[in-house]
């Protein structure tokens, strides 16, 4: 199927870096999860991900598929015209933003807004590190918090978290006294810079509180799950670790979405999927790092049993406008084999299909998100 004409809308993504820092990242960095210098410099460069990459983007650039010859090309464009030129071939109808992956570096949300109508995602750890200087005591650092995301601000339309970097998804209950301790402890080391909250009690407490405010105004919430950088601990970034929140008939009206189709753990999202009423799924990320035939298998494990309403496209775009192209090119053409696959098996018929690509690629997300745009 061809599915190009169909416009999306991108349910997970970051900004785009600021042209001073631009310079601070190699173009090879925006292929890969690793940080360290060999990985960027030199094996990310090995990658089938790197090597496909650079033959679809100089497609998109009309140029020669090498890294000097896309990089002068970027070059001639500019940053606002490179990135009007892969916003274009993405074919999105909106791009929902989660502007806490490297604050101090990156454009406003509202700079993207030239190129296409934007949202944002509340990062909540973020939200809470930000208050944490700002306050003298745990309960107006808890009153401050609360009047942040209760009622979200008017551009916001989904949280997120990024427990499964931090202390993992095993999230349960905190009595109000160990989180108050924790608090205060964590207070007396912080001077007038945010520090890391990586503290597993006030984290566990942050998510559930912000899933009652999205319970109560039905909202979304996010979590990363699956694979990333080596921050997180990828056992502990499992979805069957969410567990207890999802069987909390609390948080029933809580949507709850699982990043990137939660690679490795793939199946164990579908199922959850299949199985609980508010759980979703998006396969950023997973589209387009993996290779052609793992990108195939991802897709196909989350429709082989969870119904296709509940999931969505994403690009996790990061640092490059490049990414939001190369995420919604391959998005289209994975999608497209594997519902051509399902007509050819007749789990389909072709109407059906065409009318679950426009839901995947746009549908479930402005449904979920409850977006006029």
């Amino acid at each position: 199927m061809e599915l190009g004409d169909i416009p999306a809308i991108d349910q997970h993504a970051h900004n785009l870096l600021k042209k001073e820092a631009i310079a601070n990242y190699p173009y090879a960095a925006a292929f890969t999860e690793g940080h360290d210098a060999d990985i960027i410099n030199h094996h990310a460069r090995h990658t089938l991900f790197y090597r496909r990459s650079l033959r679809d983007i100089a497609d998109l650039l009309k140029c020669e598929p090498q890294e000097s010859e896309i990089l002068a090309q970027r070059n001639i464009l500019g940053l606002e015209e490179l990135t009007k030129t892969c916003f274009n071939a993405a074919n999105l109808d909106a791009v929902l933003l989660d502007d806490g992956l490297l604050p101090e570096q990156i454009l406003p949300w509202q700079w993207h807004q030239q190129f296409v109508p934007v949202r944002r995602l509340l990062r909540i750890e973020d939200v809470a590190q930000n208050l944490i200087p700002q306050v003298n005591s745990f309960e107006e650092f808890w009153d401050r918090f609360r009047a942040e995301i209760d009622p979200p601000p008017p551009e916001v339309v989904g949280f997120k978290s990024i427990a499964a970097y931090r202390t993992g998804l095993e999230i349960q209950p905190v009595k109000l006294a160990v989180v108050k301790s924790r608090f205060n402890a964590l207070k007396q080391t912080t001077r007038e810079k945010p520090p890391r909250l990586n503290d597993k009690s006030l984290i566990d407490f942050l998510v559930m509180e912000t899933l009652a405010v999205a319970a109560k105004h039905k909202i979304p919430i996010q979590f990363h799950t699956g694979f990333g950088d080596r921050d997180l601990d990828l056992r502990q970034s499992n979805p069957l670790h969410l567990r207890f929140l999802l069987e909390d008939n609390r948080f029933d009206n809580a949507p709850i979405v699982l990043l990137h189709a939660s690679y490795p753990y793939t199946r164990e999202a579908g199922y959850l999927a299949s199985v609980y009423a508010n759980v979703y799924i998006d396969f950023g990320l997973a589209i387009p790092l993996l290779s052609i035939a793992g990108m195939l298998s991802v897709v196909k494990q989350l429709i082989e049993l969870a119904p296709t309403s509940k999931f969505m496209y994403s690009s996790d775009a990061h640092l490059i406008p490049d990414l939001y192209y190369l995420g919604a090119f391959r998005g289209r053409k994975v999608l497209g084999q594997v519902l051509d696959d399902y007509v050819k098996d007749g789990d389909l018929t072709a109407k059906e299909a065409a009318e679950m690509a426009v839901a995947i690629l746009r549908e479930n997300a402005r449904q979920l998100y409850q977006l006029n745009i």
